[in-house]
């Protein structure tokens, strides 16, 4: 199984528009993020994706990604949905529908918003062929368990995902008991970061290492990181298993 980072950045992207501090200003390509996202490949080669965030087609052509078979969505904020589009493409070279999957909420909300992509499969390819799965519990997708975890994003309710040994964990302001039980064992952790001061809806560096350690996985990584984090700057602040995510980073896990 390998995963790919797709996206490590927060909702603006890095740089920043108009922004020249140390991290926009950076000519490093791990401090260049795009909107948060990752790409799952498993075993058998069926690939999932997690989110469709608006720089979903440069991310597919920054890592030469043809085939998408599912997408798990983790919720409808613009910077996690609005690349749902981009999902033509794949339609149009597999000739298949895709099928989508999280809560019950994130697909009506699709439903509404973004209606005229769920169509059964013709002949017609020129728009994305969708189909949206509402799941409250764990599933098999492909022959894998897939484990959606609720985390509180604020006052919204939104799921992370455990596939196999990785879990994914993006805008997370609070992890509930029940949901902490459910990673238990995981090996690799990717976990939102937001930023190095608080956020009501997102873990700052001290609350996502800090959870690092309570869920106790072998290697965890940062994500949805503003420009407030230098890649270098906070390497060298954090412990040995805990790494800073970037984006291209593909993380192999047997």
């Amino acid at each position: 199984m390998q995963l790919t980072i797709l996206g490590s950045g927060s909702s603006a992207g890095t740089p920043v528009l108009g922004c020249l501090c140390d991290t926009c200003s950076s000519n490093d390509p791990k401090n260049k993020r795009t909107r948060c996202s990752s790409v799952i490949k498993l075993d058998n080669g069926k690939v999932i994706l997690i989110d469709t965030g608006p720089d979903l087609r440069q991310q597919a052509l920054r890592e030469a990604l043809t085939n998408v078979d599912a997408v798990l969505y983790t919720h409808t904020h613009a910077d996690h949905l609005h690349g749902i589009d981009d999902l033509r493409a794949f339609c149009q070279i597999q000739k298949r529908q895709i099928p989508l999957y999280g809560s019950a909420q994130t697909m009506t909300h699709i439903a509404e918003k973004f209606g005229y992509t769920l169509r059964e499969p013709s002949d017609f390819w020129e728009l994305p062929i969708l189909k949206t799965h509402p799941i409250a519990g764990p599933i098999t997708l492909f022959g894998h368990t897939v484990t959606p975890i609720p985390v509180k994003h604020g006052n919204t309710d939104i799921y992370g995902y455990r596939v196999g040994d990785i879990a994914y964990l993006t805008d997370v302001s609070a992890i509930p008991e029940t949901s902490l039980s459910l990673l238990k064992g995981v090996k690799v952790l990717l976990l939102d970061c937001l930023r190095n001061s608080t956020h009501f809806t997102h873990i700052n560096l001290e609350q996502s290492l800090a959870y690092a350690r309570q869920i106790n996985a072998e290697s965890t990584y940062l994500i949805h990181m503003t420009h407030e984090l230098e890649y270098h700057a906070l390497t060298a602040r954090i412990p040995a298993n805990v790494h800073v995510g970037y984006d291209g980073l593909k993380i192999n896990l047997s």
